[in-house]
Formats: C-alpha cells, structure tokens, sequence
C-alpha cells in the first residue's frame, strides 16, 4: 500500500534555506577611530531591523593601534554575553599592523582590517578597487570617486556615510570585488595583509551580519 503524501507538512526550499541560516548573536565592535570607522559601524547597525539592533555594540576607544587587542578584551570581557568581538582599523602608519591582527586571532578576535584605508572598501561599493601607495592618496581617490558619481563632496566625518555608501553605490557587489581582491591576493602568494593591498577584511563582518538578518 502506497504511503500517503505529507504535502501540508513539506517545507519549501526557501523555508529550509532560512532554517539554516544562524540566528544573529552579540557582536562586540571596537575601534580607535572616531570619525569615519565610527559612522560606518553605526550606520551598518542602524540598518538592520530595530529590535536586533541591540546586539550590535560600537565602542571607540581612546589608544594606540598596537593596544586596541588588550583594550577589545578588557571591554568585552564587562559584557560577556557579546561573544563576536572585532576590532577595526586601518594599515595606515600601523608599523605592526600584522602582528596587531596575528595577535588578535589567536586571542579569538575578528579583525576588520584595510590596506590602506576604509576608503579602499567604501570604493569598492562603487565597483572598483584602486590600487594607492598611501592612505592620503586613497582618501583624495576615494573623494574624487564619489563626488562623480554621488554629486556631492565626501565629508570623513558624514554621520550618513553607510547610508549615502547604499544609496549610490552597491554593497553586495562590495562585498563580491572584496572577496574577489582576497582571493587573488592569496593566490599570488601573499599572506600578510600588509602585502593586501588593495585589501580589506570589514567586508566578512557586514556579509555576515546580513545574512544572519536576511537583509
């Protein structure tokens, strides 16, 4: 005799998609950048649904870069329940940018990092990745890329910049070009992210939190 079909208790394959996907935890995000760092990662948390937004936790730090780690940990460990902790920051000047990273991995940290500056990953929403020799040339670069395409001038300091960033530009081809970067990086044989350049990792970190929120 033929088993009968369940069909009111099959799940759709969207349905199962989603059952999979990890429900968004507690992040922990520290950086020692007032301005730009800052209203990336506030706005980032801004754009996910409001009743999440709590588990998004910014915190800007007065320290040198070499002890943003020790810093993180001290924070974080007043707040337990936030288990992702990252730290963000840029090559820059950074003389021991590689070790700084090296160091917060093996403490359980995930780092946000970019060769040379954040405008390097704002850039790449506007679907490129250029290839500067210094933070100030990436900055000016970065300045003349968006006021072409955005019509207005890029202020460091813009409290919208996520928003402005989404609004002209394309995160989720971002975070493809990010990637894309690394891969090619890596098979070229370079390993340290101070040889990455252009390079940056922030594009894991805001992959990650959308997917887990579906956005």
């Amino acid at each position: 005799m033929p088993k009968p079909e369940r069909i009111g208790n099959r799940k759709t394959r969207e349905q199962l998609y989603k059952r999979r996907i990890p429900k968004l935890g507690y992040y922990f995000i520290v950086t020692d950048t007032k301005e730009t760092e800052q209203n990336y990662m506030y706005g980032l948390r801004d754009s996910i649904p409001q009743e999440l937004q709590g588990k998004l936790v910014i915190k800007v730090i007065k320290t040198k870069t070499k002890n943003l780690v020790e810093e993180a940990l001290n924070l974080a460990s007043l707040n337990p329940q936030y288990g992702e902790i990252w730290i963000i920051f840029d090559r820059d000047q950074v003389k021991n940018f590689d070790s700084i990273i090296s160091e917060a991995i093996s403490k359980g940290i995930n780092v946000g990092w970019t060769n040379p500056c954040i405008e390097e990953w704002f850039s790449a929403y506007f679907g490129a990745m250029p290839t500067y020799n210094s933070s100030v040339a990436c900055c000016e670069g970065f300045e003349q890329i968006f006021e072409r395409i955005a019509r207005q001038k890029y202020i460091k300091s813009d409290p919208a910049v996520y928003e402005k960033l989404n609004c002209f530009g394309d995160e989720k081809r971002a975070v493809k070009l990010a990637a894309q970067k690394m891969h090619e990086h890596k098979t070229n044989g370079k390993d340290k992210p101070s040889e990455m350049c252009p390079g940056t990792t922030i594009h894991l970190l805001v992959d990650e939190i959308k997917k887990k929120v579906n956005v």
